[in-house]
C-alpha cells in the first residue's frame, strides 16, 4: 500500500527510522542503516593511547549500552585501514580497572574487554574475533559459526607480520588490577596477513565487511555496550553491522 508523502502512517513511519537511527548512535559517513565509511591511512606506530596524527582523519562510532538500569559510560570508537591491515582505537570511561588475566589467550570476556568482530565475507560463516583487555592481554580467534554453534580456533604461526599490534593506556590512574581511573584506551592494528584465507582480504575501495565492536565492563556486574544491537549473544553475526572501504 502507497501513501502520499503528507500521510500519517508516512509521519510514523518517518518517527521510527529517526529513533532507530538515533538508537544505534551517530555513524560516520553512511551509505546505509547500521554502516559506516572506513577512511583510508598509512601505515602509523601503535602508542596505546591514540596519539597519532592519522586518528584526526575519521570520526568516533559510539557503543550503545544494553542495560537501562546502571548509570552508562561512555565508550567510542574509531576504524582506519590501510594498505597492510585494520586499525581500531577504543576509549572507554571507567571508574575501576576490572581486570585481573595477566596472560594472552585467557576468557578475557569475564572481565573488563573491548572486541571487534570482523565478517569479511557474507558467502561463508567464518568471522574473526579480537579481544584486548586494559592490561594488554588479548585473545585473537577465528570463528566457525554453524547455525548458532560456535568455537574459537586460535591462530598458527602467530607471529611477524601475521601478529596484531596492540597496546593499552590509562586515564586518572595507574594501568594494573583494580586501579580507580577515569578510563583506559587500546589501540591496535591487524594485518591482513592474520585473516588470511578469508574472503574479500584485503579490502579495496567499496568492498564491504559486516562487523561489530563491543565493550564488557563490570563495575556493577557484567555491563554490555555494542556499536550494532544483537540479542543474548554477540556472535548473532546476521545482525553486524557493515564496515564500507573508501
Amino acid at each position: 500500500m502507497r501513501y502520499s508523502k503528507y500521510s500519517f502512517p508516512s509521519f510514523l513511519l518517518f518517527l521510527a527510522i529517526t529513533a532507530y537511527n538515533m538508537d544505534i548512535s551517530a555513524q560516520t559517513d553512511s551509505t546505509e542503516p547500521g554502516s559506516t565509511t572506513v577512511r583510508k591511512c598509512r601505515d602509523f606506530k601503535i602508542s596505546g593511547d591514540g596519539s597519532s596524527d592519522a586518528w584526526k582523519s575519521t570520526e568516533w562510532l559510539y557503543l550503545v549500552q544494553r542495560e537501562q538500569n546502571i548509570a552508562p559510560y561512555q565508550t567510542k570508537v574509531k576504524v582506519l585501514y590501510s594498505e597492510t591491515g585494520i586499525y581500531f582505537l577504543f576509549e572507554c570511561d571507567d571508574k575501576k580497572l576490572t581486570s585481573t588475566m595477566k596472560e594472552d589467550n585467557m576468557d578475557l570476556w569475564n572481565e573488563d574487554v573491548v572486541e571487534v568482530f570482523l565478517w569479511t565475507s557474507e558467502d561463508f560463516p567464518v568471522y574473526f574475533e579480537y579481544e584486548i583487555s586494559p592490561l594488554n592481554y588479548e585473545l585473537p580467534i577465528m570463528v566457525p559459526n554453524y547455525k548458532g554453534k560456535f568455537l574459537g580456533w586460535l591462530p598458527w604461526h602467530y607471529e611477524g607480520e601475521r601478529k596484531i599490534q596492540h597496546a593499552t593506556s590509562a586515564t586518572g590512574g595507574k594501568k594494573e588490577s583494580g586501579a580507580s581511573v577515569n578510563g583506559w584506551i587500546a589501540e591496535f592494528f591487524i594485518p591482513y596477513r592474520l585473516l588470511a584465507p578469508l574472503n574479500q582480504v584485503p579490502p579495496v575501495s567499496g568492498t564491504k565487511w559486516r562487523a561489530n565492536m563491543y565493550r564488557i565492563d563490570y563495575d556493577n556486574g557484567a555491563v554490555h555496550l555494542t556499536w550494532q544491537k544483537t540479542g543474548r549473544s554477540f556472535h548473532e553475526y546476521n545482525n553486524f553491522g557493515t564496515l564500507i572501504f573508501e
